[in-house]
């Protein structure tokens, strides 16, 4: 078993996106009601780092161009 994350917390999400604990709540809140209106069971206070990464720049490496 790898000890890579499958979620994030607000903690995360603060560090991440340099924003307020509060803010980080609200980000995954709306984050967790896209999800459940594409069917998708949601924690309160989670979001899969996936899902995180890519609503927001921080899971591309790569240009769309290619």
């Amino acid at each position: 078993m790898t000890n890579e994350k499958v979620f994030y917390k607000a903690e995360d999400v603060c560090t991440i996106l340099s924003v307020s604990r509060p803010t980080a709540y609200r980000i995954i809140k709306k984050l967790n009601e896209e999800l459940e209106s594409m069917g998708y069971m949601v924690i309160n206070g989670r979001v899969p780092v996936k899902f995180f990464n890519e609503k927001f720049y921080c899971g591309y490496t790569e240009s769309k161009n290619d």
